[in-house]
């Protein structure tokens, strides 16, 4: 079992920026990937961002150039720095932890509101 825990979320304006963390109980060295998903009002889960174990980053169209995903495995920590928030970006955003034997964890989620 893995437990995440995602921190930093908040109320910005549009514009501005916020990163949130993700801290897991375990390695994620050993991980496949790390991701970050969000989740609007009345809309499913949608990946926003994904890192894999070699470092390599892939993101949703709506958050390219704007939203960057990095890892610290000394900390065990995922985190999303995003940049340019727009209030279409508002959801709950959920860290996810995939293993080799596709396993898969989420986290409890991290509110963010982009509203002015």
């Amino acid at each position: 079992q893995v437990q995440l825990v995602e921190s930093g979320g908040g109320l910005v304006q549009p514009g501005e920026s916020l990163t949130v963390s993700c801290k897991a109980s375990k390695s994620i060295a050993i991980s496949k990937t790390m991701a970050w998903y969000r989740q609007a009002p009345g809309k499913e889960r949608v990946l926003v961002a994904v890192i894999t174990n070699a470092d390599r980053t892939d993101y949703a169209d709506s958050v390219k150039g704007r939203f960057t995903i990095s890892k610290d495995n000394t900390k065990n920590t995922v985190y999303l720095q995003m940049n340019g928030l727009k209030p279409e970006d508002t959801a709950v955003y959920y860290c996810n932890y995939q293993s080799y034997i596709l396993s898969s964890y989420w986290g409890q989620g991290t509110q963010v509101t982009v509203a002015s």
